[in-house]
């Protein structure tokens, strides 16, 4: 007999450089929330990963989920933190080393060849990538506003949400 594990609905995906400053505000995201999910006894319903940056081979751990949020820092973002949802898009570079979260959506539909788990990026403003530094002061604060936002994408999708 064999037994089918089905993966948590929900994945977390935080990634970028912890050893280069404001770059680590993704994995320390996830870090806050595998606390928070711990305490409220989640664990089972969301998946937490983070890794340096996204790459082809992240499409596996897309497979069975509902929904997907991917944190990254962002210097660019105009708020504090914004939330969007992913369109699939075509990432035109020559190589797949260090893809976007849209590449990664437009990745998974070609090689599956279905629509992709509703997925979403949160982006937290950014401002200093230095080798060895820590988080900023000012991006503490905007990663404090954003692990709020994770944990109501994570409230929402668990009132939408039924199991087997």
């Amino acid at each position: 007999m064999t037994i089918v594990s089905r993966p948590p609905t929900i994945l977390l995906f935080g990634y970028g450089n912890p050893g280069r400053g404001d770059d680590g505000v993704g994995p320390a995201l996830i870090e806050a929330m595998q606390q928070h999910l711990s305490d409220h006894n989640r664990m089972a319903e969301i998946e937490c990963l983070t890794d340096m940056q996204l790459q082809i081979e992240h499409i596996v751990d897309m497979v069975g989920r509902e929904r997907i949020l991917f944190i990254d820092a962002d210097m660019s973002c105009e708020k504090a933190c914004s939330l969007r949802p992913l369109l699939p898009e075509k990432d035109d570079s020559y190589t797949s080393h260090a893809m976007s979260p849209d590449a990664l959506v437009y990745t998974y539909q070609q090689i599956y060849g279905t629509p992709a788990p509703a997925s979403y990026v949160l982006s937290i403003r950014t401002y200093h990538f230095e080798l060895g530094d820590d988080l900023c002061d000012d991006a503490r604060q905007n990663l404090y506003l954003a692990i709020e936002m994770a944990k109501v994408f994570c409230e929402s999708a668990h009132t939408t949400t039924t199991t087997d």
